[in-house]
């Protein structure tokens, strides 16, 4: 019984850190006022760079940043189309996320001819039975607690979020620093993405996201701004995963 508790512990620390990074990423969006709901197309194309970049070159290091550009890369159209077309943010999240699901398996057949996987990339490597980029993870999950609520920056994407008009009267830029947010939060999405492909597996499989975007929206969605209440949601939602994984294995 021990060790099947300790085993879940472990499993909802690894698994769960994906998805908190995703979470934070949105919420980079989120506090400056742009609501992202491409999150899982952003990790998905996250997670396909990541493995493909890994594969061809040997480097993990460049796969990660690989990762990271492509989700930021993602979310800089999604800000274009929200913050300077003013289009529907919710339209554009839900074509980000359909188009990273059918770009992902198209490009899957043009590259490896197969729609299912990737071949073998290199992985990133573990540090006392942990992938490195957990670590990374819950350092930036740290950082930007601080960087949030205790910067310059990070009191103007609130200022930005909740009172833009009063942001604009003393001289903070709305639409750059809104730019800012939505990038950072797929650059994030990417990295929980990579961590999918080349942190747990060596490679990327069709739809290997799967819905881990959405939990991170849902745990957005339910924090209402105290971010005690966001990490437990993320990791009680991380749970229920793991404990439907293990009761279906018994």
């Amino acid at each position: 019984m021990v060790s099947i508790i300790i085993s879940l512990i472990l499993a909802t620390i690894r698994q769960a850190a994906p998805i908190l990074i995703t979470a934070i990423g949105g919420m980079f969006s989120e506090v400056c006022g742009v609501v992202n709901i491409g999150l899982e197309g952003m990790m998905l194309i996250g997670a396909f760079s990541s493995a493909v970049v890994s594969y061809y070159t040997g480097s993990w290091v460049l796969g990660i940043l690989a990762g990271a550009i492509s989700g930021g890369l993602i979310a800089l159209v999604h800000a274009i189309i929200s913050i300077k077309y003013r289009g529907n943010q919710t339209v554009s999240g839900v074509a980000i996320n359909l188009f990273a699901s059918g770009f992902t398996i198209f490009m899957l057949r043009v590259l490896f001819e197969q729609a299912s996987n990737s071949p073998s990339a290199t992985r990133i490597p573990l540090l006392f039975d942990f992938s490195l980029l957990i670590y990374i993870i819950y350092g930036l999950a740290i950082w930007s607690g601080y960087f949030l609520y205790k910067t310059v920056t990070g009191l103007r994407m609130r200022a930005v979020g909740e009172y833009p008009l009063a942001a604009d009267t003393v001289g903070i830029s709305v639409a750059k620093v809104r730019y800012f947010g939505v990038v950072m939060s797929g650059v994030f999405a990417g990295l929980g993405g990579t961590y999918l492909a080349i942190g747990a597996l060596s490679q990327f499989s069709k739809e290997m996201s799967a819905g881990r975007g959405f939990i991170a929206l849902a745990a957005l969605v339910l924090e209402s701004g105290n971010q005690k209440v966001f990490y437990l949601l993320v990791y009680y939602l991380d749970l229920q995963m793991q404990l439907k994984l293990l009761f279906n294995n018994m």
